[in-house]
């Protein structure tokens, strides 16, 4: 048997403070599930303004089981998601904390977050598997907590910036699509943003598309159910071969850096844009060094990289894997490749930057 020597210079109270605190990380894995529970069952919308409940009165106006939910209670008390009186034994949701889980038009809305985290979780098994080979793993065999947590995560963000201050940071974005201008979304998974997008500008027409069969069988249906279908198209395609030509805005919502080849899809984005277009890019928030991203959003979006971004690249074509935080520099490069002569960095938020490509 092989023994390995212990160093003899270990801090013990350094080794105590790190084992505490991945016993904090399992119990924040846990909550994952159980903050997606809290959802689905409808938990967090019972308690939002009802103020103090017991389990039973929770379990009641929920139609649950109480023995369940006294338990769901005690772990969302113990992780601050939720408040305790010991001396009533009721539990109250703060109010701050009920926009954050029950208010789907916040930007600060969380539940799609954590469903897609725990998407990730579920399939990361076979992750573990291409980690040992560099093989990949399309976008479109993940789980379905995946792509509607994807969903649920971006579309509060982009509710609230989009129309009001992605686009108009756009130079004359605007007031062509006011008049009405062609607009092609690649890339787009349920159509939040294209959707979004036709809403606000009746006078244009929208091309949204997507590899992903399933998803935009989903954004057609929810573009009929927006009341937009008729100047908003779905297709099937990649990044590389969406149809059109003349497009006075082309579209990217944080999915350039998923892409197998992104200087070949930025090539055809330059090819598919009049003269006078502009192509928006939507990335998630990153530094150019490897150490600017070491904070919580750095770190979340470092790990959904391993496990979908990354992943998603290696199963395509070239396989270049930008990965999710791939930095300013590193998405310019792939703009000035494919020919596009400006770039500028035009507005960001906590989870997002946003740039301006032109010819």
């Amino acid at each position: 048997m092989t023994t390995t020597e212990q160093p003899t210079d270990i801090d013990m109270e350094k080794l105590m403070g790190f084992v505490f605190r991945a016993v904090d990380e399992v119990g924040a894995t846990l909550n994952a599930a159980l903050v997606v529970m809290g959802d689905r069952l409808g938990l967090y919308r019972a308690l939002a303004g009802a103020g103090p409940l017991t389990p039973a009165e929770l379990a009641q106006r929920t139609g649950t089981a109480q023995r369940y939910v006294r338990e769901w209670l005690n772990g969302q008390a113990a992780g601050a998601y939720v408040e305790y009186d010991p001396d009533s034994g009721r539990y109250t949701l703060p109010a701050e904390h009920a926009i954050a889980l029950t208010e789907e038009s916040s930007p600060a809305y969380l539940p799609g977050f954590f469903q897609i985290a725990l998407g990730s979780v579920l399939d990361s098994p076979r992750i573990t598997e291409a980690a040992k080979t560099g093989a990949g793993i399309g976008w479109h065999d993940h789980v379905q907590d995946v792509f509607d947590g994807c969903e649920r995560f971006f579309r509060p963000g982009y509710n609230a910036h989009i129309v009001s201050d992605w686009l108009p940071a756009l130079d004359g974005a605007i007031a062509k699509l006011q008049r009405g201008a062609a607009v092609a979304d690649v890339g787009c998974g349920h159509g939040a943003s294209t959707i979004l997008m036709a809403q606000a500008f009746p006078a244009s027409t929208f091309i949204g598309s997507d590899y992903h069969e399933g998803s935009i069988a989903t954004a057609r249906q929810r573009a009929v159910e927006a009341g937009v279908s008729d100047r908003v198209r779905f297709e099937v395609a990649s990044a590389s071969s969406f149809s059109g030509r003349g497009y006075e805005l082309v579209t990217m919502f944080d999915c350039l850096h998923d892409m197998g080849d992104p200087v070949g899809a930025a090539r055809h984005v330059h090819q598919s844009l009049t003269a006078d277009g502009t192509w928006m890019i939507v990335e998630p928030a990153a530094g150019d060094r490897t150490e600017d991203n070491f904070n919580p959003v750095g770190r979340a979006y470092y790990n959904f990289s391993t496990l979908l971004c990354t992943p998603a690249s290696l199963s395509q074509e070239v396989g270049l894997a930008l990965g999710a935080q791939a930095g300013e520099s590193r998405i310019r490069d792939v703009v000035t490749r494919a020919g596009l002569t400006r770039f500028r960095r035009v507005s960001e938020t906590p989870f997002n930057i946003v740039y301006e490509a032109r010819p």
